[in-house]
């Protein structure tokens, strides 16, 4: 079973995995677009995640994580919990294509865009102004932020917008 991972399962995937190659996913991007209410935020004050919002023309980079055929059973039921959640996100099994040239099928999250979290379109200074200073269960919004950022770029997958949120929002927290 191969997962797609965009946002935090590339620096903290929570489960043990047999192989692990970049990938790219066509037809989506990675979007701060999802209003945080248990990780990274709360219900009276949000924070934002990463999700996968459609975008027909573009694709997305990021990571297949391959996880040993006898747990994916554990594995599966493990991201349910992580990633469902609040029923934000919605699971797909897309075709990802790996930089050694494969194509595999792999589980994957996206945005629901008629979920009451979804929140596509914030421009960039908006978004930096909630990440800074949101706070949920698993710790700021900052680290998630931070954390995504830098694992990326030591991917060689640096992402521009993330590149600017992290030097805005860094001027924001002083």
């Amino acid at each position: 079973m191969w997962v797609f991972g965009y946002g935090s399962l590339v620096w903290n995937p929570g489960f043990d995995t047999v192989e692990r190659v970049i990938a790219r996913l066509p037809g989506y991007r990675r979007s701060f677009c999802m209003r945080s209410i248990h990780h990274r935020g709360t219900p009276e004050a949000p924070g934002l995640v990463l999700a996968l919002d459609r975008a027909p023309e573009t694709a997305c980079s990021g990571v297949a994580l391959r996880a040993a055929p006898e747990r994916a059973d554990e594995v599966l039921a493990y991201l349910r919990e992580r990633e469902l959640i609040s029923a934000a996100y919605l699971e797909a099994r897309l075709p990802v294509a790996l930089a050694d040239g494969r194509e595999v099928e792999a589980v994957t999250y996206v945005v629901d865009p008629d979920h009451v979290q979804y929140c596509g379109g914030l421009d960039l200074e908006e978004q930096a102004q909630i990440i800074a200073r949101a706070q949920g269960g698993r710790g700021p919004n900052t680290e998630y932020l931070y954390n995504t950022d830098a694992h990326l770029r030591e991917l060689g997958l640096g992402d521009r917008e993330l590149d600017w949120l992290v030097r805005r929002v860094r001027a924001l927290c002083g």
